[in-house]
């Protein structure tokens, strides 16, 4: 699906600026991306969090749409409860327009929390998106290890020292674990590469039922990488395969990019501050465990690509 550049501009801004979110922070740049991905009305919830907290601070909003707050692990329930009210009141005639509904949570309302809430949503079968803008770690709560953390990462709950050198195990696979509830559409996304990023919200808001995307979304603070850098950041980590950007639409895997010139993930590595003690000799072979696991990763997309066109 091609992005069409004069039709973005038509589509009004549905998340103003003036909000409290930190200077370089991704957040703001996927929902926007995202909802630019539908014309028609949109109406938002949103798991407490970066995003949630940082745009509604009482008495201001930065949402030019409908917006709902919703607990740290229930957005998708939320989402889902508001998509039934609405069928039922078209089904009665009582509204005739098309509305789409659109869920956000960060990855530890998501990955962890909030998997049971977007598990049941996907497997009910209603009609909605739901966004997880992943900056890989419980940012708003003191920057503790989430269930999206990289390997060897160091956070407030996984401290690199004599004891760890950071989080212990890979994250878990959750756009895998989204596509294995057969949904129409789950795709990953990341904020630089932007017209791959708001063709795949085209395509999520165009399917009928859930659709689901992964999107990653730099934290200065929490991943400590400097903060004029995060278009930069989030294309070094896509360029060394670390994210890969693919889609599953109805069963078949496309990976949407590949970099000409992959770039070895110490280059990213280097790039971020919750990483720099893997730079010590006797951390360095987390390095190439980490790399070990991107190529594994990178193969099993291509078989899988090969296997559903």
């Amino acid at each position: 699906m091609a992005v069409n550049l004069k039709k973005l501009t038509k589509i009004p801004e549905r998340l103003g600026p003036g909000h409290r979110l930190c200077a370089g922070c991704g957040a703001p740049l996927v929902a926007k991306m995202v909802m630019m991905g539908t014309e028609d009305p949109v109406v938002v919830t949103n798991a407490t969090g970066c995003l949630e907290v940082a745009t509604t601070i009482y008495p201001y909003t930065a949402w030019k749409t409908p917006w709902m707050h919703s607990a740290f692990e229930n957005s998708a329930a939320t989402a889902a409860g508001a998509e039934s009210a609405y069928r039922a009141l078209k089904k009665q005639g009582r509204i005739k327009k098309n509305i789409k509904f659109l869920a956000f949570g960060g990855d530890g309302g998501t990955y962890d929390i909030g998997l049971q809430s977007l598990s049941g949503a996907l497997e009910r079968g209603h009609d909605f998106v739901y966004v997880c803008y992943n900056n890989e770690a419980y940012m708003n709560t003191g920057i503790q290890r989430s269930g999206a953390t990289q390997k060897g990462a160091a956070t407030t709950t996984s401290p690199a020292g004599k004891e760890i050198p950071g989080k212990n195990v890979f994250p878990k696979d959750l756009t895998e674990i989204v596509a294995a509830h057969k949904i129409p559409y789950a795709a990953q996304g990341a904020i630089s590469n932007w017209k791959d990023l708001i063709a795949k919200a085209q395509k999520a808001f165009a399917v009928e039922g859930p659709a689901f995307l992964n999107v990653f979304s730099p934290c200065p603070p929490g991943i400590k990488h400097k903060t004029e850098k995060t278009i930069e950041f989030a294309k070094a980590m896509v360029d060394c395969k670390a994210w890969p950007l693919y889609e599953v639409e109805e069963g078949k895997y496309k990976i949407t990019y590949t970099p000409r010139k992959p770039k070895p993930v110490d280059e990213w590595i280097k790039m971020q501050g919750r990483f720099r003690h893997l730079q010590k000799e006797e951390n360095k072979n987390i390095i190439g465990e980490i790399q070990k696991n991107i190529d594994k990763n990178w193969k099993r997309l291509e078989d899988l690509q090969k296997a559903t066109s």
